[in-house]
C-alpha cells in the first residue's frame, strides 16, 4: 500500500528574560488532540520551503512574526505513528526572543499563550520530545 507522506514544520519559540523562560504554545482547535497544547505548526505547501512554512504557520496561528534567520533547526521527527491522521514527517525549528509579544489564537489554533517552561506537562503528538531536544540544543539543558 502506497501512502502519501506529509511534511510539516513546527515552531518552538522561547521567551527568555530576567523573569524566566516561557514557551509559546497553541491550544488545538481540531482533532487530533483537540484542546491539547502543541507547538504552532502545520503542513508545508508544495511551493514553499520548510523554514518558510514554519514562519507562515507561526504567524497564522499566533500572529507572531519572526524572521526566518532567527530560527535554528532542531531536528526532524519521522516516527511512522507520530500523527494519527497520516504518515507525517515534521521539521522543528526554535527561536528565542527576549520579550513576551502579544499572541492570539487563529486559524487552526483555538488559543495561543506563553506558558512557563517549568509548567509544561502534556503536549500533543510527540511535541514533548521536540521540546526536550530544543531545550538541549538551545540552552544546553
Amino acid at each position: 500500500m502506497n501512502q502519501e507522506i506529509k511534511v510539516t514544520a513546527d515552531a518552538v519559540v522561547f521567551c527568555k528574560n530576567d523573569e524566566g523562560t516561557k514557551i509559546l504554545l497553541i491550544k488545538r482547535k481540531n482533532e487530533p488532540y483537540k484542546g491539547s497544547f502543541a507547538f504552532p505548526g502545520g503542513f508545508v505547501d508544495n511551493h514553499e520551503l520548510v523554514i518558510n512554512a514554519c514562519q507562515r504557520e507561526l504567524k497564522e496561528e499566533t500572529g507572531l512574526s519572526i524572521d526566518v534567520n532567527e530560527f535554528n533547526f532542531i531536528d526532524y521527527y519521522d516516527q511512522p505513528d507520530r500523527d494519527p491522521r497520516s504518515r507525517t514527517i515534521t521539521f522543528a525549528f526554535a527561536a528565542v526572543i527576549s520579550e513576551e509579544k502579544f499572541v492570539e489564537g487563529s486559524d487552526d489554533a483555538a488559543e495561543a499563550e506563553w506558558i512557563d517552561l517549568e509548567k509544561i506537562s502534556n503536549l500533543a503528538f510527540d511535541h514533548k520530545n521536540i521540546l526536550e531536544k530544543a531545550k538541549q540544543k538551545i540552552f544546553n539543558l
